[in-house]
């Protein structure tokens, strides 16, 4: 009776904090499983930043809550940041829940827990140093791991309910990160991927300055990963430090996640984004100069309160002269509590399908021009799965495609090859937003 089953919802950071809360389970001697029918105990990681998320939290609290009705189940317990944003009301109106635990109090999930069921260890294991390292340093890695660099968000942006939910900006410390990363690549992780609400300002509170690239180098040169990948970088606050670092270091994938939400002066002021549309074009000019082939993502925001037709006629111009390697689009969604949420002209939501549906439409015609190019080139690719897992191939991603977020590639070997095992493999076909190729 001391099996736990953990859901994570949302987003890599929420990702990586139930990879941290698994850890510590385990070193408190609780048995996580993959299966929630086999769990004495459920435990659902939430994901409250808009209300589509919100909705599916509620939803998989009702889905999972069935399973208490079978005897086996003894408790449901709720964490997160929906949990954080709405603990009142889900005490109130969600009464499956049967303990409900914020984002300040993962390191005591253990505790927790230990009032619902006990581990199977009576004396579970002591570790030295802090909580998080213990339950990586236990946790069983994957091939490509993240690592979260630091938790909240000063950034000001005025729809964003995460400053709210998380608190403000804090660093990890660099030994700290860098010791997490290499037990990491210790455990088989041959990609780590740096995360946090904006990775760019890592340092600038413990500090005094952005220290992103000095991080960056020292984890490419010490952890002993293949590959790694930076996530959630503003534009605003790359610097031309963190540039330089990127394009003269191989183990660092030529690859950035850089969201930019809109390119109209007007419109990133009102959402309380700095910078302005002549700094984007001219850092995406720098950065496909400093760093020849890099596959630039972003994410967009279409229908931010007070967006005029013009201005998204503007962005629509802006994507297809930028031509961004990966892209994703969202309808803004008013939260409450935020600035935005009581901005007036409010737009439409049928007219911020349409918009989104048209940059989708476009995004998608870049993407296969650019895949399309492709074919006849040797490139790296790291193996995700293999044909046993897959059902007959091998499936994998170059360095311009994040896990579990870009395009894949699904190639044949006739030689075996191992998740995170980096092949070169020609590419002989693209297929729709995929590619197609054979192991060299």
């Amino acid at each position: 009776m001391s099996k736990v089953y953990l859901l994570s919802l949302g987003c890599d950071k929420n990702r990586v904090d139930g990879e941290v809360m698994v850890g510590t389970l385990r070193v408190a001697g609780y048995d996580v499983v993959n299966n929630p029918e086999d769990a004495a105990a459920i435990i659902i990681n939430t994901c409250g930043f808009i209300r589509d998320a919100v909705q599916e939290s509620i939803d998989t609290i009702f889905e999972l809550a069935e399973y208490k009705k079978t005897g086996r189940c003894r408790a449901l317990l709720v964490v997160g940041c929906m949990a954080e944003r709405y603990k009142a009301e889900i005490k109130e109106t969600l009464p499956e829940a049967d303990a409900i635990a914020g984002v300040g109090e993962y390191d005591k999930i253990a505790e927790i827990l230990a009032k619902y069921i006990k581990p199977a260890e009576k004396n579970p294991p002591e570790f030295a140093g802090p909580s998080r390292l213990a339950a990586r340093r236990d946790a069983e890695a994957s091939h490509a791991a993240y690592v979260k660099i630091a938790e909240g968000c000063d950034n000001k942006c005025t729809y964003c309910t995460i400053p709210m939910i998380r608190g403000g900006y804090r660093s990890r410390p660099e030994e700290e990160i860098l010791e997490e990363c290499r037990l990491l690549a210790e455990a088989g992780a041959k990609e780590l991927i740096l995360v946090a609400q904006d990775t760019a300002l890592y340092g600038t509170d413990i500090y005094g300055a952005k220290k992103l690239p000095e991080l960056l180098l020292k984890v490419a040169k010490t952890s002993g990963a293949k590959w790694i990948r930076l996530m959630y970088a503003y534009p605003e606050h790359i610097t031309p430090a963190l540039i330089d670092v990127m394009a003269e270091n191989p183990e660092i994938c030529k690859y950035l996640d850089m969201p930019i939400q809109h390119c109209e002066n007007g419109v990133l002021s009102r959402m309380g984004r700095g910078g302005s549309k002549r700094d984007l074009e001219q850092l995406i000019r720098v950065l496909r100069d400093r760093v020849p082939g890099i596959a630039l993502r972003t994410t967009l925001m279409v229908g931010f309160p007070g967006e005029t037709a013009e201005d998204f006629e503007n962005l629509f111009e802006f994507v297809k002269e930028i031509k961004f390697d990966r892209m994703g689009v969202f309808p803004y969604s008013q939260e409450e509590g935020t600035p935005a949420a009581t901005m007036p002209y409010q737009v439409d939501e049928e007219l911020k399908q349409e918009r989104l549906s048209r940059l989708m439409a476009l995004q998608q015609d870049i993407h296969f021009e650019k895949q399309r190019k492709r074919v006849g080139q040797v490139l790296p690719v790291i193996p995700d799965e293999t044909p046993e897992t897959s059902g007959g191939e091998y499936i994998g991603r170059t360095q311009a495609d994040a896990y579990g977020v870009d395009a894949l590639v699904y190639f044949s070997s006739r030689e075996e090859i191992f998740p995170g095992q980096i092949v070169d493999v020609k590419i002989t076909a693209a297929d729709g937003y995929d590619l197609r190729g054979v192991a060299e």
